[in-house]
């Protein structure tokens, strides 16, 4: 071309989750069965949507209007149901027009970043997920900045990481918080939100939390809002169906805005991100449509304390598999439906393999390996050797070794023996 016609951050761009099932499709089609825990989907692996529900959604398909466009904000009804839920519950203080729906959060989180002008930096957390750390970098054409979970601390943030890198990065105008966190599935507790939140005020930040997970928490830790805390400071919380429905196919998401009016510079940056959602018209029409009707079924509340139950139960059968592994560093989830595994050693990748007994797909492993880095070694044997297919910790934006597991397999036979598999196998790759 006359001119490089790539945008610089384009190369930032990567999505582990999705590039390992490229490999994942391959081996299968080498004949070996594959277990996908790499992607947090759960209708496909088993999950039922309540039968009042599909009713909700059938009743609502045969609405004309469903079929029809909504207002660029998203169906006034449904923003006005949701503010009123918030502000019921205290858990924030907003209005309808405090609302933005997306078509799914993918579409916000790259919309958040996309208008923020590009010396703009947005820390987040390390592990990262993937699509907020891969849309920053872009966002910045440079790598993502993180502050550290520890994971020998149950995956807490490290405050102190945090506030040296907020106070000599003057370019540092934005924190992100994943709560539930994915991939580790701690859950932020309220004193260390207070302490976030203080640091954005200390700062003049504003702060985003990515609650997705928000109804799915299990654990000894009550799940705050970050809307419940946030007092004055701007801020943004992302929300949607996928998760707690489920129902990932929806790509219905929205963001629900705080303090706007606060900072002048905040305001005109929501107001960008609103223009730009204009210029698309609106986001899908029928699950904003049944939302409201859904959320306030009486049958509603039971369905998630159930799935959360599932959760707790899946949580615990795994970290029991895994927690006395010597050589390993494993916390107990307290919240989304994911638990990730960290090697002590960093370097073990460069000493150790798994046999496969398949030879082709042996082959196809290690020339795959000659092109990846020694903290993927384990997850891309363990691949091939069982067809399980996980992400490594690399994939999230972190220099730890190790990888992330789903819980969310429905069959407990299955679910059994790929963790009873996967703690086989890291015994068998450690010396």
């Amino acid at each position: 071309m006359r001119q490089d016609i790539v945008h610089e951050g384009a190369k930032e761009l990567s999505y582990e989750i999705r590039e390992i099932a490229k490999l994942a499709h391959q081996i299968e089609g080498a004949g070996k069965r594959i277990y996908w825990e790499n992607i947090g989907d759960p209708i496909a692996k088993g999950s039922h949507v309540p039968e009042w529900i599909k009713d909700i959604v059938q009743n609502a398909v045969k609405q004309d209007e469903t079929y029809g466009y909504s207002p660029t904000k998203g169906l006034t009804k449904t923003r006005e149901y949701l503010a009123a839920e918030r502000n019921k519950t205290q858990q924030g203080n907003i209005s309808p027009d405090d609302i933005l729906f997306f078509n799914g959060l993918g579409d916000a989180v790259a919309k958040v970043y996309t208008y923020l002008d590009r010396t703009v930096r947005v820390i987040g957390p390390s592990p990262a997920y993937p699509t907020h750390s891969s849309a920053e970098a872009a966002h910045a054409g440079a790598p993502h900045l993180t502050y550290l979970l520890n994971p020998r601390r149950n995956w807490l943030p490290d405050l102190e990481d945090l506030r040296n890198k907020v106070q000599y990065n003057p370019n540092i105008t934005g924190i992100l918080i994943i709560n539930p966190d994915n991939p580790t599935g701690m859950i932020y507790p309220k004193m260390v939100l207070d302490q976030i939140v203080e640091l954005a005020r200390e700062f003049d930040l504003f702060l985003i939390s990515d609650e997705i997970y928000g109804n799915i928490a299990y654990g000894e830790e009550r799940m705050y809002s970050l809307a419940e805390l946030i007092d004055d400071v701007p801020g943004i919380v992302m929300r949607g169906l996928s998760k707690e429905i489920p129902w990932p196919g929806s790509r219905c998401g929205w963001i629900e805005v705080y303090n706007k009016h606060k900072d002048k510079n905040f305001e005109r940056y929501i107001d960008a991100i609103e223009n730009a959602k204009m210029l698309e018209v609106c986001s899908t029409t029928l699950p904003q449509a049944v939302l409201p009707e859904i959320f306030s079924d009486e049958r509603y509340p039971k369905h998630l304390e159930s799935r959360a139950a599932f959760y707790r139960k899946r949580a615990e059968e795994a970290y029991t598999a895994l927690k006395d592994i010597p050589g390993i560093t494993v916390m107990k989830p307290q919240g989304a439906f994911y638990i990730s595994v960290v090697f002590d050693d960093p370097s073990i990748g460069e000493k150790s393999s798994l046999p496969i007994e398949d030879e082709n797909i042996r082959r196809i492993i290690e020339n795959v390996l000659r092109e990846k880095s020694s903290d993927k070694y384990f997850v891309y044997y363990l691949l091939g050797a069982t067809g399980i297919c996980t992400v490594p910790l690399s994939g999230f934006n972190s220099a730890l070794a190790g990888f992330r597991v789903t819980l969310l397999e429905e069959d407990d036979e299955t679910f059994s023996y790929v963790f009873q598999t996967i703690a086989e196998k890291i015994r068998e790759y450690l010396p």
